[in-house]
């Protein structure tokens, strides 16, 4: 999704009472596009990264935020450090949101994975896999909507901001679209981008913006 598909909803932000959360894919690191980190620890932001995560901060301006989630993973936390300094709140670490287990595939460069028969099915049939000796993207996306439900639940009414990975965002948002798993890989989330999802009582969750980059947030409230 192109920055421009990607702007602020036409439709009336939604009102006080709905919870909004707010997805962000860490900032870049020395591997990004290059080799699956899965969840090796070690591995930080870099220079790109650090100026992604204070533009997130940046772009929050104006929007009142209740809570601060992050993956336990060193790049999701330093992500989410100018966001906590903006606005003041500390950063909860959750599991919930942390990079899916590769398992056997952890640090192994996507150009060799890509030869790979097994690639293919994570490309076009993922709700069938299962990372050798890791997680299936079956548990990831229960594992990252389980934990997304108990946040809005603690904060209803609230803006929460949760600081993840691609593919539990991915997972994420297409829950959220009623997208069966098999098109997850459909949806683009960029190294710094936000997706938002508004939850109201009484109605399935409205998905408000996928891999935003670009504009203020503070207009996801209405004033």
């Amino acid at each position: 999704m192109t920055a421009a598909m990607a702007s602020a909803p036409s439709t009336p932000p939604p009102g006080p009472e709905d919870t909004l959360v707010l997805l962000v894919r860490h900032g870049e690191t020395p591997t990004t596009g290059t080799v699956l980190p899965g969840r090796a620890p070690g591995l930080h932001l870099s220079e790109r990264g650090r100026a992604q995560a204070v533009r997130v901060a940046e772009r929050l301006t104006g929007l009142g935020v209740d809570a601060i989630y992050s993956s336990p993973l060193e790049r999701a936390r330093e992500t989410a450090e100018p966001t906590a300094a903006s606005t003041g709140r500390d950063v909860n670490q959750d599991a919930g949101l942390i990079e899916c287990d590769v398992g056997e595939w952890t640090g192994v460069a996507l150009a060799d994975l890509a030869v790979l028969p097994d690639w293919q099915t994570v490309q076009n049939s993922p709700s069938t896999f299962r990372f050798p000796n890791g997680e299936s993207f079956a548990q990831m996306q229960a594992r990252i909507v389980g934990a997304l439900e108990v946040m809005r639940s603690a904060h209803a009414g609230g803006v929460v901001v949760c600081f993840s990975h691609a593919d539990p965002i991915k997972a994420a948002v297409a829950h959220a679209l009623g997208t069966q798993l098999d098109h997850f890989q459909r949806i683009l989330i960029s190294p710094g981008s936000v997706s938002v999802i508004s939850y109201g009582e009484g109605r399935p969750p409205a998905v408000l913006m996928v891999n935003s980059t670009l504009e203020p947030l503070n207009g996801l409230r209405a004033p």
